[in-house]
């Protein structure tokens, strides 16, 4: 007989989206319950200050100072956790929860990126299920799509633009000709940046979502530390004027695909045809795309965060909890995941790279013999109008291996004339 009693949900985080939680539960409270067969309650919630005010009335649920404590609480079936934070308080609580038997869902990537395969172990033992569809690309189901919807295809490549503030700060310097330092302080005006900006410049936030997507596409265990992360600190307003001349836009793409060599797990700026569906990404909003054997390619695209696109993912997962549907943490049974040997990028590909060159005599045919001696061929090269010490150059590679493009990186830092690190960002044919 399917379940009729209400289930019962602690909530621990009252920021953004445990807020936007709430408001989903009390304004479609018939929808939801008609939807799960079951309605669908708050019991009681927690955070670090219960005097704040959040533009809800919380007096009607039970109160915890301690989250640890509402994840034991008898009145709750299923926590949520939206502190965040790979430890401290968000994994004792969710650890407290698994023991007491309860389900979990969870926005926090970088928990389970950090420990996703010991909490889906744990889980699985306890009979608990955890979820985590809001911790990868906000609103988009792309967690669902992959455990479910595409379980019949084996898959070939998950890539995409996962963090939305990167991408705002990309295009804005594209389409108001400002700096990146300008337009970071723009988003971090807007309260778009984490409370720790580098999670999201420097690409982790996007690295941690990009674990939990391989895990579950491969069928491995997740592991962050394999991921190559580069961030956006170093994309100037020229390299976007250089990339849109040539037809491409630059994109923090995430590229996972499995090789006979092992996992290849990438996070880093990359050009990407301008008329693609990647390329005309604009502002905050996420995109992945899946390739399978048998389904081919698709596109998700949609808001990557925010209280509504976040707490709608919560809400799914609950929905699926409360109507009894029942499915290993990332799609197969934690003991099933394998432990992937980490790849680096095989796979050639062009190289846009942009570097001052000290304005003496031979300094051109001295980058050109570093790149010939790596094995790098030049396409195209372009010389800008320069003012003493330095000129900037602008090449563009024939497809090589990244492996050739590090080790020019290393002999032009020993010419003795390239002024400062070169840049060298990746050409993706998407």
């Amino acid at each position: 007989m399917p379940e009729t009693a209400p289930l019962r949900l602690g909530i621990a985080g009252l920021g953004t989206v445990g807020v936007g939680v709430v408001r989903i539960v009390r304004k479609h409270a018939a929808l939801l319950a008609a939807r799960a067969g079951r309605p669908v309650e708050i019991a009681a919630v927690s955070a670090r200050s219960r005097d704040k005010d959040r533009g809800i009335d919380i007096g009607r649920y039970g109160w915890e100072d301690d989250p640890v404590a509402l994840a034991r609480r008898e009145d709750v079936d299923v926590v949520v956790e939206l502190m965040g934070g790979s430890d401290g308080p968000a994994k004792a609580t969710v650890e407290a929860a698994i023991r007491a038997g309860k389900d979990v869902v969870t926005a926090n990537k970088a928990l389970l990126a950090h420990h996703g395969q010991e909490l889906a172990r744990a889980a699985e033992a306890a009979g608990s299920v955890l979820r985590f569809e809001a911790a990868v690309a906000g609103g988009i189901p792309v967690v669902k799509a992959l455990t479910e919807g595409l379980a019949g295809n084996e898959i070939t490549r998950v890539m995409g633009v996962m963090n939305g503030t990167c991408n705002y700060i990309l295009t804005r310097m594209e389409a108001t000709r400002q700096g990146y330092d300008a337009l970071f302080d723009e988003a971090h005006k807007l309260g778009y940046l984490e409370a720790d900006p580098q999670l999201d410049v420097g690409g982790i936030d996007a690295g941690h979502k990009l674990a939990l997507l391989a895990a579950i596409a491969f069928g491995t265990q997740v592991n962050f530390e394999a991921v190559e992360i580069e961030g956006i600190e170093q994309i100037e307003l020229r390299d976007i004027e250089e990339a849109a001349a040539m037809g491409y836009r630059i994109k923090l793409l995430g590229v996972a695909r499995m090789t006979g060599r092992g996992l290849e797990q990438r996070m880093s700026p990359c050009l990407v045809p301008a008329n693609s569906p990647l390329g005309q990404l604009e502002g905050g909003t996420n995109m992945v795309v899946i390739d399978g054997d048998s389904v081919g390619q698709i596109v998700l695209r949609g808001a990557g965060a925010g209280e509504g696109p976040t707490a709608s993912a919560v809400i799914g997962d609950v929905i699926d909890i409360a109507r009894g549907f029942r499915v290993s943490t990332f799609g197969v049974s934690a003991g099933d995941l394998v432990a992937a040997t980490p790849a680096r990028a095989a796979v050639p590909a062009p190289y846009y790279l942009r570097m001052e060159l000290i304005d003496k005599p031979g300094a051109m045919a001295k980058v050109a013999a570093v790149l010939g001696e790596a094995g790098v061929s030049i396409d195209r090269m372009r010389q800008h109008g320069h003012s003493a010490p330095t000129a900037p150059v602008i090449f563009v590679t024939h497809k090589c291996a990244r492996a050739q493009i590090d080790a020019a990186l290393v002999g032009m830092s020993q010419t003795g004339v390239v002024a400062g690190a070169p840049v060298a960002i990746r050409i993706e044919e998407v």
